[in-house]
């Protein structure tokens, strides 16, 4: 690649954005050009901005340290310094949803982790390994939005990946009916131990939203498109309930599941471990390799052991055994901030450059 892709973060100063910067650091495909938040932070340093803020485990990366924040909401100025952008902004849906058709307008493509879009009928929601095939309906949203190169693609709630690769694994044997619950880190709320302490030995048996998005959003990654838009599917049935853990990183799953064609045990597996999708045949930069381990020790997956698989990307299954009302029972687990969230977007945003739908400004001309 001759020259690197130019990218900015929106909502560069809060959690998802900070992820985004350290996972942009010596990337080799994009080039970190532009940070943008609120307008109070719009003028300082980026280290100025965050201040004490800073909630990654790894130190800022150096380069971003001193680059100005630009004002988020200065669509046309942002848009001027980069290829494409990442969106992690923290205001209303309808306020995401304007801003981010504002910044696609601009001819900016914009890959977001906002859940604002994830409805809109011609917005992608992809998990590159499952339906990347989605991202076919970016050329009818162009026409709605009258750009050419200018669209929003998203990703889906951090809370599904914990689970719906492993069904979506298994989609030959038709899933049926679908019981989970998650246990999620409090890093999906943007919070940390020291900002919520009452977090500590606590689970909180509810989180706003979370268990209609966990129900509905694997419907729409197994939909179709028709007419330009994307028709969810009808099946399998999903019902979910979602606590609040006192985990810092790594949502985990309880699953049970019907289908209408019972594979084995065996077979499950197999289809686990041979998974692979088009990262992978692509060999993308944040791609894991494996994307679903299957782990057979009895106290398998555990958060502290296995958030961190392929570099956060992968997912983990373990504990799969016959169940005495469902056909089959297992636990699953990813990371919510890396494949859940920022490094979603990233190997998004890399599927997406690979496929020819995001082009270098430059070369425009």
């Amino acid at each position: 690649m001759e020259r690197k892709y130019k990218v900015g973060v929106l909502g560069a100063t809060g959690m998802v954005g900070q992820r985004f910067i350290t996972l942009l650091e010596n990337h080799p495909w994009f080039e970190l050009t532009a940070v943008a938040a609120s307008p109070r932070s719009a003028g300082k340093t980026y280290e100025e901005a965050v201040g004490g803020r800073w909630k990654m485990t790894t130190p800022m990366p150096e380069a971003v340290k001193k680059m100005i924040v630009l004002n988020v909401k200065e669509v046309e100025e942002v848009a001027s310094h980069v290829d494409f952008v990442f969106s992690a902004v923290d205001m209303t849906k309808e306020e995401i949803k304007a801003i981010e058709e504002a910044y696609a307008k601009t001819e900016t493509p914009v890959v977001s982790n906002n859940s604002a879009h994830r409805w809109t009928p011609d917005v992608p929601m992809v998990v590159p390994e499952i339906n990347p095939e989605h991202y076919e309906v970016i050329k009818f949203q162009r026409e709605r939005l009258g750009t050419k190169v200018g669209f929003v693609a998203v990703k889906p709630n951090c809370s599904i990946q914990s689970y719906t690769p492993m069904l979506n694994a298994l989609k030959e044997f038709e899933p049926t009916e679908v019981v989970v619950t998650t246990y999620q880190a409090i890093s999906g709320a943007g919070k940390t131990f020291n900002e919520w302490p009452e977090m500590v030995g606590n689970i909180i048996p509810y989180i706003g939203g979370e268990e209609e998005k966990s129900e509905k959003e694997p419907l729409r990654i197994w939909g179709h498109i028709e007419n330009g838009v994307i028709v969810p599917a009808t099946s399998p049935k999903i019902t979910c309930q979602c606590l609040r853990v006192p985990v810092l990183d790594g949502h985990t799953a309880a699953v049970f599941v019907n289908f209408k064609k019972k594979p084995t045990k065996e077979q499950i597996i197999e289809a686990w471990r041979n998974y692979k999708g088009l990262p992978q045949e692509l060999n993308l930069p944040s791609a894991p390799k494996n994307f679903i381990q299957y782990l057979e020790d009895d106290n398998r997956p555990q958060v502290l052991l296995d958030r961190d698989y392929e570099r956060g990307m992968g997912v983990s299954a373990g504990r799969l055994r016959e169940d005495s009302m469902f056909d089959y029972k297992f636990v699953g687990l990813s990371h919510n901030t890396l494949r859940g969230a920022a490094g979603g977007g990233v190997l998004s945003a890399e599927t997406l450059c690979a496929k020819g739908y995001i082009p270098k400004k430059a070369e425009l001309n």
